[in-house]
């Protein structure tokens, strides 16, 4: 039966039952539902936005987070356009995380960026929300109804990092959370997307040396990850080896350059083999032109390798048949 048809039926049946709620019931995501005294008030509740916020602080102090979050979320309801509504937000945001709720935590940020994104919190929140992001790149549960641990996903882990950027490109954050959405991509052996996080990262934040270095040799790394899953996309290895030559020459100084210089060695050395490979293909099927074309990319990748010598006696095999088909 459908969920969503369930609390229907559910809400309307509440309605008919001939009595009266004792108190309003409220709901708040990531905290549920909870009831307000009726025609009282709760020794948590106060008359002044202001004095709302200090019970939901000190109750945060005092580690009462049931209370604080209650507190809390009664300045945003009653006083939203308040001064301290913007507060009250980002404290709802710190006891959603200290509950274990981090996926409402972060919802819970959002709003501060959309409703109040003048507020002096901005950077901390993209802090917070980045924190969050983190721990679900580092194999947190997604939750369904911001209850039960279900899933891990590196997909909405991304797509976490990808709102902090959209908050705020140029944020002090905004570099890492870039590099962190092709690290996630990664992670799900989305190689294409990794590539396009850190070309993107390279290209926004060439200004900041330490992270456009970072994404050129992760992009390399993500290309070289990529060409080992297609044997015969010989293009995707020149593209980690060009990313990695590009790494080189920007950077020269970087402790990773020999690292890039052995990897850029180990590519060279596949795209021989590939190539080879593919001639053998073509070789195989009688396409005789094809298949000098690729063992002729053989001796120019590599003279000097093991197969070198095996292309040259192919060619050598293969160019009168080459005449006799065009013949």
């Amino acid at each position: 039966m459908n969920r969503r048809f369930v609390f229907l039926f559910l809400v309307a049946f509440a309605a008919l039952l001939p009595f009266r709620s004792p108190a309003p019931l409220f709901y708040t995501p990531g905290e549920g539902w909870y009831y307000e005294p009726f025609g009282g008030k709760a020794d948590w509740q106060r008359p002044r936005a202001k004095e709302q916020l200090e019970v939901a602080e000190q109750a945060f102090t005092n580690k009462e987070y049931n209370v604080a979050l209650h507190a809390a979320h009664r300045v945003t309801r009653v006083w939203p356009l308040s001064d301290y509504a913007p507060q009250a937000q980002y404290l709802i945001g710190r006891c959603l995380e200290v509950k274990g709720k981090d996926e409402a935590a972060f919802n819970a940020y959002q709003g501060i960026i959309q409703k109040y994104p003048g507020s002096d919190s901005f950077e901390d929140v993209l802090g917070q929300q980045y924190a969050i992001a983190g721990r679900f790149l580092n194999g947190e549960f997604f939750r369904i109804w911001g209850t039960i641990p279900l899933y891990r996903s590196m997909d909405e882990t991304a797509k976490l990092y990808s709102i902090i950027v959209t908050n705020g490109p140029y944020s002090d954050v905004a570099p890492h959370a870039q590099m962190q959405i092709g690290a996630a991509r990664e992670k799900q052996k989305d190689y294409d997307g990794a590539v396009k996080a850190y070309a993107t990262a390279a290209d926004r934040y060439y200004n900041r040396p330490e992270i456009a270095a970072d994404a050129l040799y992760r992009e390399g790394i993500a290309y070289q990850k990529q060409s080992t899953t297609a044997e015969y996309d010989q293009g995707t290895a020149g593209k980690a080896i060009a990313a990695y030559t590009d790494f080189m020459t920007l950077f020269p100084d970087d402790k990773r350059v020999p690292d890039a210089q052995t990897a850029i060695a180990k590519l060279k050395s596949e795209q021989v083999v590939g190539n080879f490979k593919i001639a053998q293909f073509y070789e195989r099927y009688k396409k005789w032109a094809g298949a000098v074309v690729y063992y002729n990319e053989v001796l120019q990748l590599d003279p000097n390798s093991s197969y070198a010598d095996l292309a040259r006696k192919k060619i050598e095999l293969l160019k009168p048949r080459m005449q006799t088909a065009l013949n």
